[in-house]
């Protein structure tokens, strides 16, 4: 008995690459998304309005405002255009906000193409990054540097 199947000349290989290459941006979407949902749902509830977020743990049991304070208010901020009072609110994220979408499109572009990283954070970077977020914890609750705090 002969087989009726047409002869595969390699397309079977094409949807397994485009499968690897779904799989692959799986995590940067799912987090694209996240980020997405949150904005937006910061976007639509105020944090101005008393309540409508619940308050910083750490705000609210030592009066001191911690490096994600004013994060809210931030992001309400920017999803309304309103620059200058996101900075009031949180100057740290504007600082870092670009750079973690930098991180993201890097990491979007090397699961499309199938790149792997060739670079990975050393030690003293990973180091530096918890001594400049305690810095930066402790100069937001230093008086004469209440432009670093989340302003009212």
């Amino acid at each position: 008995m002969t087989s009726t199947a047409p002869p595969s000349h390699g397309t079977a290989a094409a949807p397994d690459r485009a499968t690897g290459r779904w799989r692959r941006l799986r995590t940067p979407l799912l987090t694209a998304a996240s980020a997405l949902g949150l904005c937006t749902a910061v976007a639509l509830r105020d944090p101005n309005d008393p309540g409508s977020w619940l308050t910083c743990p750490y705000l609210a049991t030592t009066g001191l405002v911690c490096p994600g304070c004013g994060t809210l208010r931030a992001i309400h901020a920017l999803s309304h255009g309103d620059v200058a009072t996101a900075w009031q609110r949180n100057p740290a994220l504007l600082v870092v906000g670009p750079l973690l979408v930098l991180v993201w499109l890097t990491a979007v572009r090397r699961a499309w193409l199938g790149v792997p990283r060739r670079w990975t954070p050393g030690p003293r970077l990973l180091a530096t990054i918890p001594v400049l977020v305690a810095a930066y914890w402790v100069l937001r609750n230093v008086p004469g540097l209440e432009w670093l705090g989340p302003g009212a």
